[in-house]
Formats: C-alpha cells, structure tokens, sequence
C-alpha cells in the first residue's frame, strides 16, 4: 500500500539563461523550430551558425546589446513555446497557421486545396519538413482535419508526424510555418532539421 502523504515528484524541464543555444535545441528538439523563430524574432539573427551554439542564451543576448530584463522576457517567451500541449493522436494546425494557408490559397487561386505535410531526408539534422499544396489526397495518405483544412499524410509517415502541430509566426527577419513534433529526438543547431 502507498503512503498518502507520499507525493510523486515529477521534474519539469526548463530553459533557463544560462544554458547554451545548442542545449536548448538538444534538450528540446520537438519544439526547435518554434524556439529557433522566436529567438531570431528576438534579433538573434545569429542563432544556429556555428560560433553562436556554444554561448549561453544570456551570453549571447547581453553581446549583442541586449538588456539583463530582455533577457528574462525571452525566457519567458521560450518557456511559453515549451508549456504548448499537442493533440498526440492527431495532426493539427493553429489558428493562425490554418488563416494564412487559407490566404495563400485564394492569393494562388487554388481554393479547395489540402495541405500536404511530411518529411524528406534532407538538412543536417536528417530530415526537413515538407509544405505544400494537394488538390486531392493520394492513396497511400492518411487525412486529419483541423481548423477546416484537409492534411494530407503519407502513411509511411504518419508514425513519425503523428501529435504535430503547424503554426504560421511572422516577423521581420523571418516568418512562416513552423512545426512542433513531440516525435522529435534531435534537431540541428539552426533548428531546422530534426532527426527521430
């Protein structure tokens, strides 16, 4: 019988100043494309070459001009990125991702269209997302639906995409989709190839 005052503690892994850009993306490599956007939104242009991986968040913000209090909000801001819960048994798509994919359709003129999402080998990382249009699915794919918008997935993949979440970010230096994939086991230092 278990003790009742017994409590199970439960350790919750978190990004912290002083840990250096290549361990944040090794610690969190299903969140990486996520963190990577944020940071260069940040002005971290930087993030991902291969002099900065070595330096410490906090190092790295301060060299650049940044301030102790910018420092704590982009933190902050990673921790949010972290604390973002997926839908494990399906592929979805945010608000705002399923909003711009819509604009793109009509500015493209292919109203109707699906979006095909998957992987290729590809990147330093071993594999790159895939992005694109799809009037139909094929019939190998597997369909998941979210926010209106048909995905279509080859089945050879789904093991791999399965509980990932497609968000759009913009920013001035850079924008676009971003995936977060709890199957993720490593990313590459920029963010943008993962391996599993």
């Amino acid at each position: 019988m278990q003790n009742p005052k017994r409590r199970c503690t439960v350790e919750v892994l978190m990004i912290e100043r002083t840990m250096t850009i290549e361990e944040i993306f090794t610690k969190f490599p299903s969140k990486s494309q996520k963190l990577s956007h944020e940071m260069t939104l940040a002005g971290l242009q930087c993030v991902g070459c291969s002099a900065a991986v070595w330096e410490t968040l906090e190092a790295g913000m301060l060299k650049h001009g940044f301030s102790d209090e910018a420092v704590d909000t982009m933190v902050i801001k990673l921790n949010s990125i972290l604390s973002q819960e997926a839908a494990p048994d399906t592929i979805s798509l945010t608000k705002g991702a399923a909003a711009k994919f819509k604009e793109i359709l009509e500015i493209e003129k292919k109203q109707g269209f699906g979006l095909r999402f998957g992987d290729k080998a590809g990147g330093c990382g071993g594999f790159e997302y895939i992005l694109d249009f799809a009037q139909t699915p094929d019939e190998d794919d597997e369909i998941f639906t979210s926010e209106g918008v048909e995905i279509f997935v080859k089945k050879a993949c789904v093991n791999r995409l399965l509980g990932s979440t497609i968000d759009y970010a913009e920013g001035l230096m850079s924008g676009g989709f971003k995936v977060s994939n709890p199957n993720v086991k490593s990313a590459c230092s920029c963010g943008s190839s993962q391996s599993y």
